[in-house]
Formats: structure tokens, sequence, C-alpha cells
């Protein structure tokens, strides 16, 4: 699958590349960004990190805001920055709200019409994307050594990703993280449309609450922070307790939940903690 180039940067001694290319998953063009750390430009395969962003995003906000490439670039890891939702379907109601449809994919595979026929980001976050960049960079890029980070609808997409795929990915980590969607009120807005209002079996298995309940790859390898002024944890959007809860019943070890002070649900939280996600992927991608 070919990608276009539509930018090169200059970014902490290594290149950020602005990619397009034609989705299968998505039936659309997708944009996606691709930081190649200094040693991926002098002959050496990294390792992947993988950074799903949150509601309204676009590769564009991370990449700008999140400080990742810094600490990537020091570490030799290679940042993925993909869309959030397909991106001209032109579907009926694609663009009425924030918080559902374009921007606001919820990196599922949507069953209901019309969002079927397009909103499939779980197989093209899961499958097609990584698949068509290890073959286009196959010598920059390590796929048998990848990792997921994300915030807020990210952060979901981050754990529930890792949780529904043992051995695939490394380690996770999630800032903000909706952990419970089928609880909330954002969740249930989008399971409700992609998946049918009535299918919470369904639901359930696109919740990181309800999967760590089954989980048995062992360790979770698992960083979460949340920020204590954030107001989307204040009014029960995010809910990391009942992820922390599930995880403590299930009896798996490996999660470390930090509560950090003071802190919003912005890319100024954010670009405070990237280097601590960086160093956790680094410690499994490097193992």
């Amino acid at each position: 699958m070919a990608f276009e180039t539509k930018a090169t940067i200059a970014s902490f001694g290594g290149k950020l590349l602005k990619l397009s290319h034609q989705s299968s998953s998505t039936g659309t063009p997708m944009n996606v960004n691709l930081y190649l750390p200094p040693a991926a430009l002098s002959g050496t395969k990294v390792p992947v990190l993988i950074y799903l962003s949150g509601l309204t995003c676009t590769p564009e906000n991370c990449s700008e805001k999140g400080f990742f490439q810094a600490h990537a670039s020091r570490a030799g890891i290679a940042v993925v920055y993909p869309d959030t939702s397909p991106r001209g379907a032109n579907l009926p109601g694609e663009t009425d709200s924030w918080d559902f449809g374009a921007g606001a994919g919820f990196y599922v595979d949507a069953t209901q019409a019309p969002w079927r026929a397009h909103y499939r980001m779980e197989q093209y976050i899961s499958s097609e994307l990584p698949a068509a960049l290890f073959a286009a960079y196959a010598a920059q890029l390590d796929g048998a050594r990848v990792s997921l980070t994300g915030h807020s609808m990210g952060g979901h997409g981050a754990l529930t990703l890792y949780l529904k795929n043992p051995g695939q990915y490394r380690s996770v980590s999630a800032f903000a993280p909706i952990a419970n969607p089928t609880k909330c009120p954002w969740g249930e807005k989008a399971f409700s449309g992609y998946l049918g209002a009535e299918n919470k079996d369904e639901w359930k298995k696109h919740d990181a609450t309800e999967l760590v309940k089954g989980w048995t790859g062992g360790d979770l390898k698992a960083l979460v922070d949340v920020g204590t002024g954030d107001n989307f944890y204040k009014q029960g959007q995010l809910l990391p307790e009942n992820f922390e809860k599930a995880v403590q019943e299930a009896g798996v070890q490996g999660l470390e939940l930090r509560y950090q002070p003071d802190y919003d649900h912005s890319y100024y939280f954010m670009s405070s903690f990237a280097g601590d996600h960086v160093e956790h992927a680094a410690k499994y991608l490097f193992a």
C-alpha cells in the first residue's frame, strides 16, 4: 500500500513524516504522522510506539503538542500518530457533534448502518495500518516490537486493543483514558450509534474494565495517568477507579495507576508525563 508523503519535518534530530494513504478498512483516504528518530535514519530498525488520540483530534495534535518526539528521539523509538476516524465519508449526521462521528471513531468496528461501511477503526489500527507501515518502512521499523499508548478516547483504544490482542503489543499506557465506556455518557452515545443501543453484550467487548476480567496474558505492563483537576474525570467520563477495581478483583498484576494532583485533561498534562510513558514503553520494547 503506497503512502504519499505530504511533508517531512525535522524534529529532535529525526524526521516527522506527514503521510496519507487509501484505506481498505475505512474506504477513505487516511492521514497518519510517523516520527522516525535519528537511529532509524542511520540504518537501525527501531521499535514502534503507536499513539491513539482523543475526541476531535487529528494526527497533528499530539505530534505538535505532546512532546513525544523529544523523548522518543533519545530512546530510539518511532512514534505513529493515526487519525481518530475516517474523514470525508459524508454520512448523515457525521459532523453534527464533536463526540460522535468524524473525529470520534472510538477505535471500534461499527456494526450499525450507515457507520459500518466506513467506521472500522479497530481493524484499521490493529491490522491494516501497522502492516502497511511495516511494509513501506521495512528498513526503519521493527514490526515485532510494538507498544500502545493513547489519550482519553485514545487511552480507551490503547487499553482495549492491548487487552483484545495478547502478545501483539509489548506494553500499554494511557493518559486519562475512558476506562469504562459502557458506564459513561461518552461511551453510551458512541456504542449506541456504532454497535446498537440494545447490544450491551457487544459493548463489553470494547470496554477495558470488562475485558481485563478475562485477561490471561500475565503481567499487564500498563501505566495509566489521570489528573485530579480533570473535569471529565470529575464528571464520571473516565472512571479509572472502576478499571483499577476490576484489575484487582481479577487478580491481575502489573497496573500502575497514578493520580497526578491538579493536572487537567489537556496537552499540558500529557506533555508533562510524556517522558514517563515513552520510558515505560522503552522498558519493554528493548527488553
